[in-house]
């Protein structure tokens, strides 16, 4: 039992300006945690209970699973990050430690750096370690604070520059038994964001700068998300925006037939899609190519859509270029002869078509029949233009974004589009890592080969606020009663009478041998505030105990998620405490 008034709850009666979302406002209303800086928090006691009680959640999780606890240092030397195979894409988001030279000024070059994750740790830590089939598989995790420099640090605990994160790293020797402990974790991450309460979707995502085979993401579906979720429930299909695929484009779609030869025509002043759409040239978005010029590794490479498509850029991942970006004017005009908007791949009309690394062409593009596209000539476009036969295509692939109501990949149903908030990943690395750092081992016939590993991410902090987010209500937080800082919450109006302290001891016996955590709140306050209070921080059953109800010889119970409350007898109150405990508990089936 733990009274309110030997505590710290400093709740608050405004939402603070700079809260922008329903849970970033109660995480502060409610005395959870405090700003200090942007994307820094300091968690207080209500906070940090929460906070604990999820890191237990998740460590069962993985520990259930198989994964075995570590704790790696936050600093790293620079030098294993730029060993490892993604320090140019992550170095812009690193903090730099500095000097550690006694007396050294901190200078502009990367000494030591602050962990974001720890791939780059673990993986020389188990070469060091393991080297031999026999002490494969393996699977470490950590619950650690993580640094990441976000340039518009927001939403609380949602993109903060300092947060709490579970990772972890399976080492396999071969790739059925990688895909084995893939799905192990996956089973624990469904466990655990069950075990939290959360309503969540595992969703199929992009790999992005950590690479891999293929990965999954944990989103709870969220309308203040900061990513797209697209899914089907007749199928169960459900992906990130970034890996998104549907069944736009038939698998047995006929090339279109050609109609009439190229034929070059003048549009002054038409530099975009929509444009050309206008009076005179009336050229519907389906039926024009857009060209879009990227630079991948120091080499020019064009994209070709659907006019009416948007580029999904994560997608040019796929491409194998380590670092891209939009290509400007200035490296456009001398490999294609015009500027942006007159842009085109047909083949004869490019300026210097070796120059490109390649044009890659979405598979959508198949879907127009003579079409119109640039001519390469700044002014003019050409019609007629057969992908087939005129466009001068590297590979197919796909490139554009999709879009709510396109058919499910695999049922044809129309896909819907939720935002989603992303709490968990996880990866299938292969071996990108194991061979940059020497992670081998020796198999029974004294043969080398790279572990083939997996890594695991959860948002812990994350986790604390998508609980807040998914779960509150006009009034305040609704916790789950898993995660509650705690369960019971004893409201006891007389706390100067006896009869009163002595009813609130009884309760905090019984609801503590049923396995509840109580709070009491003590303070010499009026009955608004307290129940204001109560709703406000949401502990999941309150009872109130009052020098009226005991003069009736009752007491209040109700649950947060309830609006109505019951008056239980004295003679009764144990039983039914303790059924009340019973049902929290059994509430969450982790």
């Amino acid at each position: 039992m733990k009274l309110w008034s030997q505590t710290y709850i400093p709740t608050l009666k405004e939402s603070p300006a700079e809260a922008e979302i329903a849970s970033h406002q109660l995480l502060l209303r409610a005395g959870l945690v405090r700003k200090l800086g942007g994307g820094i928090y300091t968690y207080l006691p209500l906070g940090l209970r929460v906070l604990e009680k999820i890191k237990q959640i998740c460590r069962e999780a993985m520990e259930a699973g198989g994964a075995i606890e570590v704790l790696m240092p936050h600093l790293h030397p620079v030098e294993f990050w730029q060993k490892g195979p993604r320090w140019d894409a992550v170095r812009e988001v690193m903090f730099n430690a500095g000097s550690a030279s006694a007396g050294a000024k901190p200078t502009a070059d990367f000494q030591f750096v602050l962990g974001p994750t720890h791939e780059e740790v673990i993986t020389p830590l188990v070469a060091s370690e393991l080297n031999s089939y026999r002490d494969l598989p393996r699977n470490f995790f950590q619950i650690q604070t993580k640094f990441r420099n976000e340039i518009r640090p927001r939403f609380g605990l949602m993109r903060a520059r300092e947060f709490v994160m579970k990772d972890g790293y399976s080492f396999d020797a071969t790739d059925e038994a990688a895909n084995e402990s893939y799905r192990k974790m996956e089973a624990a991450y469904r466990r655990f964001f069950a075990g939290c309460g959360l309503r969540y979707i595992a969703v199929e995502a992009d790999t992005g700068v950590m690479g891999g085979a293929f990965s999954h993401e944990f989103m709870v579906p969220a309308e203040i998300g900061d990513d797209d979720v697209v899914y089907c429930d007749a199928s169960g299909y459900a992906a990130n925006r970034e890996k998104a695929t549907s069944g736009l484009v038939p698998a047995d779609l006929a090339d279109a037939a050609l109609e009439g030869s190229l034929e070059e025509f003048a549009t002054p002043g038409v530099t975009t899609i929509a444009a050309l759409e206008k009076a005179p040239y009336a050229v519907p978005a389906a039926k024009q190519f857009k060209t879009l010029l990227y630079v991948g590794d120091g080499k020019l490479f064009a994209v070709v859509l659907r006019g009416e498509d948007e580029l999904e850029e994560a997608k040019l991942g796929s491409l194998g270029f380590q670092l891209f970006r939009a290509a400007t004017p200035e490296e456009i005009v001398p490999v294609m002869g015009a500027k942006p908007g007159s842009l085109g791949v047909v083949r004869g009309t490019i300026a210097d078509e070796k120059a490109l690394a390649g044009v890659f062409v979405d598979h959508a593009v198949r879907l127009i029949g003579n079409g119109v596209t640039g001519a390469n000539k700044d002014g003019f476009h050409l019609r007629n233009v057969n992908v087939v036969r005129d466009l001068a295509v590297t590979r197919f692939g796909d490139f554009r974004r999709v879009r709510a109501g396109e058919p499910c990949p695999r049922s044809g149903q129309p896909l819907q589009i939720a935002r989603g908030i992303e709490v968990g990943h996880v990866f299938k690395l292969g071996t990108k890592y194991s061979e940059k750092f020497g992670a081998y081992y020796t198999d029974d016939k004294k043969e080398k080969h790279p572990m083939v590993m997996g890594c695991y991410g959860i948002g812990i902090s994350r986790t604390f606020q998508a609980v807040i987010e998914q779960g509150h209500d006009a009034d305040g937080i609704v916790w789950p009663w898993s995660v509650a800082p705690y369960h019971v919450l004893v409201c006891v109006l007389d706390p100067q009478l006896p009869a009163a302290m002595e009813t609130v001891q009884r309760i905090a016996t019984v609801a503590e041998k049923a396995g509840a955590d109580v709070l009491v709140d003590d303070r010499a306050e009026r009955p608004g505030v307290k129940f204001k209070d109560a709703d406000l921080i949401g502990i999941p059953l309150r009872l109130t105990v009052s020098r009226r109800g005991l003069d009736e010889g009752v007491v209040e119970l109700k649950w947060r998620s309830e609006k109505q409350f019951v008056k239980v007898p004295l003679a009764e109150l144990d039983a039914t405490l303790a059924a009340a405990v019973a049902r929290g508990a059994a509430s969450i089936q982790g």
